[in-house]
C-alpha cells in the first residue's frame, strides 16, 4: 500500500466519521462514493470495505456523545438494530449478485432521491 492511498483512506475515513457524528449519517454514504471516485475501487469492493469499518465500537463511540445529550432512544435503536442486521445480510447477498453498473446506478439513484427529499419535501 503507497504512502497516497494511505493518505487517502485517512482522509476519507475521517471526513466520514465527521460527517457521520456531525449529521448522524451512516459514513458510508461518504466513504463508498470516495473510494470509488479517488482510489478506483469497484463499487462492491467499496461497500464491503465501508461496511467493514463500520464496526460497533465507531459506531458507539458516536452514539455515546447522542446519549449523553439526552438524544437517543434506547428502545427504537434496539429494535432498529436488530433489523438492521437481518436487512445488512440480506441486502448485501443481493448486491453480491447484481452487476457493478448496476449496483452503481442503484446507490446514486438512492443518494440522489433521499437528498432530494431532504432538501426539497417538508
Amino acid at each position: 500500500m503507497s504512502l497516497l492511498i494511505i493518505l487517502a483512506l485517512v482522509v476519507i475515513g475521517l471526513i466520514a466519521g465527521f460527517l457521520s457524528g456531525i449529521l448522524g449519517v451512516g459514513g458510508g454514504v461518504v466513504m463508498v462514493p470516495l473510494m470509488v471516485l479517488l482510489l478506483g475501487f469497484s463499487q462492491h469492493q467499496a461497500q464491503g470495505t465501508s461496511l467493514a469499518v463500520l464496526a460497533v465500537p465507531v459506531t458507539l463511540a458516536a452514539a455515546y456523545n447522542y446519549y449523553q445529550d439526552g438524544s437517543l432512544n434506547w428502545r427504537y435503536a434496539l429494535v432498529m438494530a436488530l433489523m438492521f442486521v437481518i436487512g445488512g445480510y440480506l441486502g448485501s447477498k443481493l448486491a453480491i449478485s447484481l452487476d457493478e453498473k448496476v449496483l452503481k446506478r442503484i446507490f446514486g439513484v438512492v443518494l440522489v432521491v433521499l437528498g432530494f427529499r431532504m432538501i426539497f419535501v417538508k
